[in-house]
């Protein structure tokens, strides 16, 4: 089995439960969802005109083009050069396009515990015990619909928001799938006033809680 990866990096979670862990992020390359806020749009295609070596990604710096396709063992060996983690993040792109439950199995067998970010529109291939961060990606350009199944499934559901419509769109995402019982963070879609105190004032209206990406306060990947 072999990944599409734009990118692996050790670094501290920044965004909600996990925030503040040590973790190895592996970034997969590869998305249809297209949201115009998206940070990462060079990781959406899997294009082999910017397909490159494995050692051109390992040794990336930054956001980049470029990506490679990394067999079990090169992942494994990767993440083995930050012996002080015990935590996994798949995120990309949409790392749900791709069946990671061998990879996953063997990490934890290893003793790592996992988690997906993803946008709830791909079937889960992930194991009973990977911590699933659903961040709903709704009316989106590539017409995906969020999967009932992933809602159900979701540890955590993560609203990406910049507007008081991202908010109303959480509320109908809720009612739909009839969530009541998880946890739910707002996430601002930049560092600035405006979207921030949007979310600080619906989580005290709703008992929900604020994602404020802390990496991008104290300046880190």
């Amino acid at each position: 089995m072999q990944y599409p990866i734009n990118e692996i990096f050790y670094t501290l979670q920044g965004e909600a439960s996990f925030v503040g862990q040590p973790s190895v992020f592996i970034r997969l390359q590869g998305c249809n969802v297209g949201c115009a806020f998206c940070d990462t749009k060079h990781t959406w295609e899997l294009d082999t005109a910017n397909q490159v070596k494995t050692i051109q990604v390992i040794e990336k710096t930054g956001d980049r083009l470029g990506w490679a396709y990394f067999s079990l063992e090169e992942i494994l060996a990767e993440i083995a050069r930050y012996p002080a983690c015990r935590h996994i993040v798949f995120t990309g792109g949409e790392p749900a396009m791709y069946d990671l439950r061998e990879l996953i199995s063997i990490l934890e067998d290893k003793g790592y515990s996992t988690q997906i970010e993803t946008s709830g529109t791909e079937i889960l291939r992930v194991s009973e015990k990977t911590w699933v961060t659903l961040s709903p990606k709704i009316d989106m350009p590539g017409n995906k619909t969020i999967l009932a199944e992933n809602v159900a499934r979701a540890n955590e559901i993560k609203m990406p928001v910049g507007k008081i419509q991202d908010i109303e769109k959480l509320k109908r995402l809720l009612q739909q799938h009839a969530v009541t019982n998880k946890l739910i963070w707002l996430q601002p879609l930049s560092c600035k006033e405006n979207p921030t105190k949007l979310c600080i004032e619906a989580a005290l209206a709703n008992n929900w809680r604020l994602s404020a990406q802390v990496h991008k306060y104290i300046n880190i990947r």
